[in-house]
Formats: C-alpha cells, sequence, structure tokens
C-alpha cells in the first residue's frame, strides 16, 4: 500500500491506496498548530479505516504547506503536482483544475497528454478563499459555513460586491444587511464575488479554462460557489465526491509509481 498526506492550513488529509491505485482509504482532520501530529493523526486515522492488522505501507509522499514537517514520510512533493495527479486519476480528460482551498486557490492548465502547461496560485491574501466566506457568513450573516451554500440558491436578486478584500466586503455586506437585503442575496453574492476573483485569477495568467474544468477543494462542497463558478465560466465544472483529498490522492498516486522507502506496518 501507498500514501499520501497533504498538510493544508485548515485541513490535513490522508488517502491510501493499493498497488494498482485504487483507493483503500482516507481521512480528513482539522489541521492544528502541531503539522508532524496531525499527519501523523490523520494517516492513523485512515490505517484504521482499512481494519487489516497485516497492513503495510511501503512508500509515503507528503505535500501542502506543512509537509515539510511530516518527519516520517519517505518525500514530499509540492502540492501542484499532487493535484495534477490526483485530479488526473479521477477524471482522466480534465483539461483545467480550479482549486479553492481555506487561506489559499489556484488554477491549474493541463495539456493534452495531461501534464501541467500553466498555472496561478493565490497564497498571499485570504480574499476569494473558504477563510473570506468563513469570516464574513458566520461574524456577519450570522449563519454557519455549512448553511451559506443552499441558502445562497435561494437568491432572486444577488447582490453585487466591489471587492473580495475581506476588509473591503464585510464593509459592503453591513451595507446591504442596513438596507434589508435578503441574507440569501448577499451570500449569493459572495460566491460571485469569489468565482470572479478566482476565475480571473487564472486568465491573466492566460489559463484558457479549456473543458473538462474539474472544481476541488474544500470551497467545492459549497453548492452555491459551484453555481457561481458555472455561470462566470459560462460551462458545467466536474466536483469530486471528496474534493478536498485530490493532493493526497496525488502524493499517494506518486508514492506508488516510486515504490521506495522503508516500510511502516499497521
Amino acid at each position: 500500500m501507498y500514501a499520501g498526506i497533504d498538510i493544508g492550513s485548515v485541513t490535513s488529509k490522508t488517502v491510501i491506496i493499493d498497488g494498482n491505485g485504487s483507493i483503500l482509504a482516507f481521512a480528513v482532520i482539522p489541521t492544528t498548530y502541531n503539522r508532524e501530529e496531525c499527519g501523523a493523526r490523520v494517516f492513523q486515522l485512515a490505517l484504521d479505516r482499512i481494519g487489516d492488522p497485516e497492513c503495510e505501507v511501503k512508500n509515503i509522499i507528503a505535500t501542502g504547506y506543512g509537509r515539510k514537517a511530516i518527519s516520517f514520510s519517505n518525500d514530499s512533493v509540492p502540492e501542484i503536482l499532487c493535484h495534477a495527479e490526483g485530479t488526473k486519476a479521477l477524471f482522466p480528460e480534465v483539461r483545467t483544475i480550479i482549486d479553492i482551498g481555506g487561506q489559499d486557490s489556484k488554477v491549474i492548465e493541463l495539456d493534452e497528454q495531461g501534464r501541467i502547461s500553466k498555472f496561478e496560485m493565490n497564497d498571499k491574501c485570504a480574499a476569494g478563499t473558504g477563510r473570506f466566506l468563513e469570516v464574513l457568513s458566520e461574524r456577519i450573516l450570522n449563519i454557519t459555513i455549512e448553511e451559506i451554500g443552499p441558502l445562497s440558491l435561494k437568491s432572486n436578486e444577488p447582490c453585487t460586491l466591489s471587492s473580495v478584500c475581506t476588509v473591503f466586503a464585510e464593509s459592503e455586506v453591513i451595507s446591504y444587511l442596513s438596507s434589508n437585503r435578503k441574507r440569501e442575496d448577499i451570500a449569493y453574492g459572495l460566491h460571485r464575488a469569489i468565482a470572479k476573483r478566482v476565475i480571473g485569477m487564472g486568465q491573466g495568467a492566460q489559463i484558457k479554462y479549456s473543458p473538462p474544468v474539474c472544481f476541488s477543494g474544500g470551497v467545492a462542497k459549497n453548492a452555491g460557489v459551484v453555481k457561481a463558478i458555472e455561470e462566470e465560466l459560462r460551462q458545467k465544472v466536474i466536483v469530486p465526491k471528496q474534493p478536498q483529498t485530490t493532493a493526497s490522492l496525488g502524493a499517494a498516486i506518486l508514492a506508488q509509481r516510486k515504490r521506495i522507502g522503508h516500510s511502516t506496518t499497521c
């Protein structure tokens, strides 16, 4: 067996695959200040879900922000490469990947052979990320991050936000609330702002958004953002069943491909 561990800024993920590339187990937990401990915990949780006392993991690759903290991994690989490998394994024909996580967003373009041809990443600011949504939904709209997606789909007159800077957007949202605008209209306005921000970021890097387009990351669980991205691109997007695990899957695939390292028995 082979494992990929993705230590993100908000969540930590593990995927374990067999020698044929089939997924045996995965796990997702919140990331804490101790990246090494998070990696060990999420890895053990995935192992426990296999339920085989004789199982053996032959190679482990770490990725994500905290990849250097995972001392028990055999190697670490940048997350852009892992996102590409994991997404291609799920959807071999994919040409564009949009990934929006807790505190970063990225757009990756693949050529016809599935190789990375271009990518753009926003990792310096929370604008247009899950953190942006979390702050504004819970602190200003008084709804949970899980509720904002379904609520936004009820919108008939979406608000327009001129900025996805968390500070400026907060002022706009408060202004809309003071004008008695419905929360669902404000919520979908936030989702549209995220879609425009991320797609515009990719366009600035000359990414064409050739179909099929895959939307991954924790924010891809939000149906309102999915709808907003589809409207902005004027095309349907694919959302994986477990959109947070594409990078950890890609890391596991690279671990299986290399087939090196010491064995870890669970």
